[in-house]
């Protein structure tokens, strides 16, 4: 993976956590019960935090993190994409109930990723 590859993913996911943040306060505000719009928030902000972490790493480009900044990646998108696509399916009546498996996974890659950092950092 190339610095631009992860900066420009860091980039977008930062942009769509914006998008999806404002989607979520003002467009679904009065559509997502109080727990749902509380779980589109949880994908929000953990797509944020690590879209800044990509940032960082790419910023601070070395190959030795390259597989930590793929599992940010891969966690972000089964993460939040997952809570995105449950929370919204949830909310217009047709819950799409195969992507609950999913976002634990993806909170897996991303614990995954931040063990890499450590270890890269012990090593």
């Amino acid at each position: 993976m190339t610095q631009q590859i992860v900066l420009a993913t860091a980039s977008i996911l930062g942009a769509l956590s914006i998008i999806l943040g404002a989607f979520g306060a003002h467009a679904l505000k009065k559509k997502l019960t109080s727990e749902q719009l509380t779980s589109f928030e949880t994908g929000v902000k953990y797509q944020m935090y690590h879209a800044i972490v990509l940032l960082m790493l790419g910023f601070n480009f070395n190959p030795n993190f390259n597989n930590a900044a793929l599992f940010f990646i891969i966690g972000t998108i089964l993460f939040s994409f997952s809570i995105y696509g449950l929370v919204l399916s949830d909310a217009f009546g047709k819950k799409m109930k195969f992507l609950g498996p999913i976002t634990p996974i993806g909170g897996l890659c991303l614990l995954v990723g931040w063990v890499l950092v450590l270890l890269n950092c012990l090593v």
